[in-house]
Order: C-alpha cells, then structure tokens, then sequence
C-alpha cells in the first residue's frame, strides 16, 4: 500500500505538472519570455545565454540547467537539445520550452531523478535555431503551413544541409590510414555557412559537448549517423545504404532509448512509413550531406542523434499536450545517457590536467579527446575494453577497464614526459601518414 500511495502521488503531481505547463505555440518573444521566466523560477540553477544571432537579428538563445551555472565543473559531462532547425518544425521547440520548464518545477519539488540530473550534467537547451524561419511558418499557422514554408532561414538556406561536408574526408582517410576524429575544417569555413550555423559551430567549439540531440519533424523515427552514404551518388537516383560510423552499436543504443522511451515511436508504423524499433541508420533512409549530426562526431566529441518526432511538422496547439506526454519520459531518458561509459582525468607527471590529449578505444575506430583542463567522457556500451591515453611531448599510458551498465566508470591517466629521442620517432612516424589530395577537401 504504501508503494502505491507513493506511485499515486507522484502520478498527481506529474499531472499537476503538465496541467501547469504552457502548451501553445511562442513566437519568438513568447519563447524569450518563457526562457527568462525559467530562469526566475529557478535562479540558482540555469543561465540563459546567447550562442550569436540569426541572419535577421534574432539571438539564439539557450537555457542552462546546472548546480553551477556558467561552470564547467571537472567530469561533468555537458549535453545539448537542439530545435526547431528547420523554422516550420516546430514541435521540438514547444517540447524543449515545456521541458525547461518541467526540469525546473520537479527540481522545485524535490525530485530525486531530476535532481541528480541538474547537480551531475550541465544540460544546455536551444529551443530554436532558425527563428527567423519559424516567423514565416508561424504567421501562416498549422491549419495553412506548406511543407517548405519556413523551413530554410531567411536567405533560403536549409541549415541541415549547410555543415562544412566531413564525410568526404573521412571516407577517404578510412582507406588510406588517417585521422579518426576531429578532423579540420575548409579554408574560410566561416564565410561559407550561414550566421545560425556559424553560431551553432562556434557553440561547439567552446564546450565540450559529450551528447546531443537534434528535434525534428515530418516522420516519428530515431536517427543515427551516418546520414551521408559511403557510396557514390547517382544523378536522378535516391540512393538508400547503410554507413555505419565506428560506434554503430552505442548510436544503435541511444536511439532505441529514445524510441522505446517515446509513448509510441517504438511501434514503427508512423506516418505511412515503418521503422524497425522506431530507428534508423541515417544513409539507409535517404543520404544526407553536411547535416548537423554527422558534422557533431566528425569535428567535435559529440555523439548526436536526429529525432523526427511529429506526422505534422505544425502540429496545432491542442495536440502539444498529447505529445509532451509521448515525449516526456524520452526526453530524461535520453539525457541520462550521457553518463554511460567511462570518464576521468589525464595528468602529467605534475598532476596538472593536460588538454587535447587523445583516448583510443581498441578495436573502435574513432578517439575523443581531452577538454582545456584535462577530462573526458567517453560513451561506451558495457564490457572490457583497452584504453590508451596519448599526448604530443608525453608517453603514452594503455589500461584495462570494465564498464557496467549504469554510471560512467571513473579511469585517470597520468603520462610521462617523453624523452626527445622518443618524441623525435613519434613525429617522424606521424609525417608518414597518408593524406587526401587537395581537391578531397571539402569546401
């Protein structure tokens, strides 16, 4: 009895919860507005800061949840909800402005899950992307939205299709022995997307994001990377196969946690189209180049997913309600992920952290780093791997560990300086690696 007295009262206060959250459509004061109400709710625990602005002006706005907002707090993983990149889906908008406002009020009650949640991660939440786009769709509302209107931003660009394209080099590096991660960007890079992409890269840069999702609409389905095939493109012809990157199986494992989370993605029949398990591999849907997710593991630390989670890319007001509740449950489930794996610190001989420094996972083709003060966070699925942390100017050092299913196993590092015989082979080993040719690089 008493197991079920607590199971009711939580479900009171859950429908308390949702009964008090603001389910009609924001335009962008609206959002602005709800974004800075947060933040007055709960003062000591987020931060509303702007990324850059949009091609007509708009900040892009985020909303920060942390024991120490505006801190990097050593092995605390940072994790990201993107929306409304395309400005006419407009559903992961209103989810990510309701779900700022459900961290807060459970918070607030005194949720022991949420709790955790905001005191172990910061959680970083960018309710739109295009903003200016969403102001096209929004002035013709849901009753008379074309498919296109509002998509791109104001210059008519698809933001999705507007990331400096990776693929391509990585493609060719699997084939000839090259970098596995991080890899560098095109001359004048900057000049060459738009000012909410700009933003968004930038944004990466200066965190060292470890998860990520990015909210879209049009199909209800977890995607995973890669979105761009492997395989040469043929005019005229869609082209559908399956590029897995290194790390199929944890993106397999994310996207099943939001699918089997969500109040029915699993089922797979959506919207006229069937998804095994509510997911797919981004290329065997249809290819994509230079998006948003692909670009996030290619450049940076974050493992993002792509989640299409209406029919109806407007949904009208009075179906926001249904879909909170389909995603609710998603949205927290999804973001404890990022505690999977192993996490730690790589020191020198002085126990001082040592920044960019590499951990390899053998048998996985694809490295992290460390963030500026020595931490890292790798997502892994449980099991025994071998480790080896390396550094330019340092030996390096290799452990064993064995990772369970629930929070991150913490494994530090401490290198050795190298002695200058030692650095001079590991230099003159590197330089023989094979690189593309210049017209392989991608622009």
């Amino acid at each position: 009895m008493e197991k079920l007295g607590s199971l009711l009262l939580r479900c009171v206060v859950w429908f308390g919860l949702a009964s008090a959250l603001d389910f009609q459509h924001h335009g962008y004061e609206d959002m602005v507005r709800a974004m800075l109400n947060v933040q007055n709710e709960c003062p000591f625990i987020t931060r509303v800061y702007s990324i850059g602005r949009s091609v007509e002006g708009r900040h892009l706005y985020v909303l920060e949840f942390s024991d120490n907002p505006g801190i990097h707090e050593l092995l605390e993983p940072e994790f990201k909800y993107v929306g409304n990149m395309h400005g006419n889906e407009v559903l992961g908008r209103e989810l990510l402005i309701q779900f700022s406002q459900f961290l807060c009020e459970e918070y607030r009650a005194g949720s022991p899950r949420i709790t955790r949640l905001i005191h172990d991660t910061r959680i970083h939440i960018l309710p739109s992307m295009n903003p200016d786009g969403y102001e096209v769709a929004g002035n013709q509302g849901p009753d008379a939205n074309g498919y296109l209107t509002g998509r791109a931003n104001s210059r008519d660009v698809d933001l999705n299709r507007n990331f400096p394209d990776l693929n391509a080099m990585m493609y060719y590096f699997e084939k000839n022995d090259g970098p596995n991660h991080h890899l560098p960007l095109p001359d004048n890079w900057e000049q060459q997307v738009e000012s909410e992409t700009l933003a968004v890269i930038r944004w990466m840069k200066n965190y060292n994001f470890v998860l990520s999702a990015n909210l879209h609409g049009g199909a209800v389905v977890a995607n995973y990377p890669f979105d761009k095939s492997r395989e040469a493109r043929v005019r005229g012809y869609r082209k559908t196969s399956y590029s897995a990157t290194a790390d199929d199986k944890i993106f397999k494992k994310l996207a099943r946690t939001y699918s089997y989370a969500h109040g029915w993605m699993h089922q797979g029949w959506n919207c006229g189209d069937y998804f095994d398990e509510g997911i797919t591999n981004g290329a065997s849907w249809y290819s994509l180049s230079k998006g948003m997710q692909d670009f996030n593991y290619l450049h940076t630390n974050c493992f993002e997913i792509t989640l299409e989670l209406s029919c109806n890319k407007f949904p009208a007001a009075q179906e926001l309600q249904r879909e909170w509740l389909g995603n609710r449950e998603a949205l927290v489930s999804y973001l404890e992920q990022v505690h999977l794996g192993i996490k730690g610190m790589v020191y020198d001989e002085n126990n001082n952290g040592i920044k960019n420094a590499v951990i390899s996972i053998y048998g996985i083709n694809h490295d992290i780093t460390t963030g500026v003060d020595g931490d890292y966070f790798r997502l892994l699925l449980p099991g025994t791997y071998t480790v080896t942390a390396s550094a330019e100017g340092y030996q390096p050092s290799t452990s064993t560990v064995t990772v369970g299913p629930a929070e991150a196993i913490q494994l530090h590092f401490y290198l050795k300086a190298a002695s200058q015989e030692t650095t001079s082979e590991t230099q003159s080993a590197g330089s023989n690696k094979n690189v593309p040719p210049h017209k392989m690089a991608p622009r």
